[in-house]
């Protein structure tokens, strides 16, 4: 049984904790108040989902019509085509970009000549700050049948011998989004994993060393088991995206030839919820996302905990 002197002990500790870090505490509200404010207020319209709403009365003067748009949304033969695509999408993107931004964490760590390590890897990240607006236009270019930098360089190594219109071949749609999102995002993702990779004790490969392990070994026993705390981590946080495969991107990659492979969530709700003023509907897709990405993290966050893995909470 805990005595009122623990007790007191604990909570004073408590709050001389919060005195010391007060700074840090200060810092945060902005981005607390950040987060209510766009995060947890706009979950009041998720009463439209339940609701034919209509813009001019209140959103507790609607008709309310239960289920009725979750049932529309499970019988529209599009909402399964639009599922697979998100789902193809996202696995290919997280499995690509992870494994992508990892290997080159990896060599990037291996350098030993500083200033070719820093242009590699500011050469690496800059296009993550890139628009998709611009990106877009970019891949569009590189892949374009009129002098597109891809075709000519197939067609000199007389690997094809005529021109291929890449974005007009919807079995390719999904590899181009995952190849475009990789060159956009792999130098980003790889500073995580630097920063992980810095925190390994070197003794552990002066070690290595001494025993004969040379680079390969001492990366797969010894940096590799290292970061997967991070790895793990990262993957669980990402499953939360996974029915959130993007917009821009696909948006402005797809064309009437590939639209059937290119048509993700958010483009869904755009389509055929907010252009046909179908406010109720577009909302319980939302929903519907939301609700499933919180079960894959929760569902991820244990298998984690099961597996003996670093984990969320």
């Amino acid at each position: 049984m805990k005595t009122s002197a623990s007790v007191s002990r604990r909570g004073g500790t408590f709050w001389h904790r919060v005195k010391q870090q007060k700074v840090l505490i200060l810092m945060t509200i902005p981005f607390l108040v950040h987060v209510f404010i766009f995060r947890y207020v706009p979950i009041w319209g998720w009463l439209m989902a339940f609701q034919e709403y209509w813009p001019g009365k209140g959103i507790l003067q609607q008709t309310w019509v239960g289920l009725e748009n979750f049932k529309l949304l499970f019988d529209d033969p599009v909402f399964y085509q639009v599922l697979r695509n998100t789902l193809a999408m996202s696995i290919i993107k997280l499995a690509m970009g992870t494994i992508s931004s990892i290997a080159l964490a990896l060599m990037l760590n291996e350098v030993r000549r500083m200033w070719f390590k820093k242009t590699v890897q500011t050469i690496s990240y800059l296009p993550h700050f890139i628009s998709w607006v611009v990106a877009a236009n970019l891949v569009r270019d590189a892949l374009s049948t009129d002098g597109g930098i891809i075709n000519k360089v197939l067609m000199d190594l007389r690997i094809i011998k005529e021109p291929i219109m890449f974005l007009g071949i919807p079995g390719l749609f999904w590899w181009i989004i995952g190849i475009s999102h990789v060159w956009k995002e792999v130098g980003w993702g790889a500073i995580i994993y630097l920063a992980a990779i810095a925190s390994i004790d070197p003794t552990l490969y002066e070690s290595a060393m001494i025993d004969g392990a040379g680079r390969l070994k001492q990366m797969w026993y010894i940096t590799l088991p290292s970061i997967r705390p991070t790895i793990s981590v990262l993957l669980i946080m990402n499953m939360g995206w996974v029915l959130s495969a993007g917009f821009e991107q696909q948006y402005l990659l797809q064309n009437g030839r590939v639209i059937d492979y290119a048509r993700v969530f958010t483009i869904y709700e755009l389509d055929y919820g907010i252009k046909m003023m179908r406010y109720s509907f577009a909302t319980a897709v939302g929903i519907f996302r939301s609700v499933v990405s919180l079960i894959l993290v929760f569902s991820a966050n244990q298998l984690a905990k099961r597996w003996g893995q670093e984990r969320l909470v």
